[in-house]
């Protein structure tokens, strides 16, 4: 039994090396704002 690749066509010419930056960036971004808000709110003892 062989195992079939989830890569389409379309993905491979289009390739997805910046789909994962992309990917990396937003929880990046995500990230460092919930821990700003927590910080903020810990600081500010609201």
């Amino acid at each position: 039994m062989q195992w079939r690749s989830a890569i389409t066509e379309a993905d491979a010419m289009r390739g997805t090396e910046d789909d994962h930056t992309f990917y990396a960036t937003g929880w990046t971004i995500s990230g460092l704002a919930t821990l700003g808000t927590i910080v903020a709110i810990w600081l500010l003892g609201i």
